[in-house]
């Protein structure tokens, strides 16, 4: 897995004690960032925590390019509404010999990984004879239809990927790039920080709260799991492990 702070909005925190500032002052909008200095940024971030006012934390917004993640990472990250994604397409690139995630616990029984690894080298290779097959038969169709033999070539090429991608398994790797506001991702880290999230995209909300805290740590340094703030939220189904947890989210 491998995650890159792409952008993010410029002085972040100062962009929020603004806007914070606005809400509860009469100044002008020319006067916001006076006497804002590193005190009353912090000050002002801290107040919003408290009190839970959240708002202004939309204001700011950073993206992400992540690579190296599975399927099953991405079908996740995208019930986060919030954000804006754009993940490479499977439909327009043609994977002719594709890379692919294998979890930890496969990993350590050597028996599981080789028919783990099996059934990734059964997939591409039906990929690749289906995308043959396909692309027979849509080219003898265009050429039939008229088309030039250059054009007939690349679009039956296309049109074949398109279905061959359906033998693709969850676990084909795949990269994305990821907006959120402030707001979205302390949502995000609240519920895929979490132990009993998916062991995938938990490693990817620890690495993406770790880059974030070293950007805007008023922001983010209380960031985490639900129960770094209060009692653990997932009631009779906690991992149990409440002082581990905030232990690692405090050194993270």
């Amino acid at each position: 897995m491998k995650v890159q702070l792409l952008a993010h909005t410029p002085d972040p925190e100062r962009i929020i004690a603004g806007a914070a500032k606005l809400c509860y002052s009469a100044v002008g909008i020319d006067a916001l960032n006076e006497k804002l200095d590193s005190e009353s940024v912090t000050s002002f971030l801290n107040k919003l925590m408290a009190l839970g006012h959240e708002s202004p934390l939309e204001h700011v917004s950073f993206t992400f390019g992540i690579e190296g993640v599975s399927r099953v990472l991405t079908h996740q990250l995208v019930r986060h509404r919030i954000a804006s994604y754009s993940q490479q397409s499977q439909r327009y690139v043609k994977l002719d010999a594709f890379e692919y995630v294998t979890p930890p616990a496969i990993l350590k029984i050597p028996k599981a990984k080789a028919l783990f690894d099996q059934a990734m080298a059964e997939d591409q290779k039906i990929y690749n004879e289906l995308t043959e097959i396909l692309e027979n038969g849509y080219y003898k169709e265009m050429i039939a239809a008229g088309m030039t033999e250059k054009k007939a070539r690349s679009q039956s090429e296309k049109k074949a990927v398109e279905d061959a991608r359906f033998v693709f398994p969850n676990a084909c790797e795949t990269k994305i790039v990821v907006t959120m506001n402030a707001r979205s991702l302390m949502n995000f880290f609240n519920h895929r920080c979490c132990n009993r999230a998916q062991w995938e995209i938990q490693a990817l909300a620890i690495e993406m709260l770790r880059i974030v805290r070293g950007v805007a740590p008023g922001i983010f340094n209380n960031s985490g799991p639900g129960c770094l703030v209060g009692p653990c939220p997932e009631g009779k189904m906690t991992c149990g492990e409440i002082n581990e947890v905030r232990q690692f989210f405090k050194t993270l």
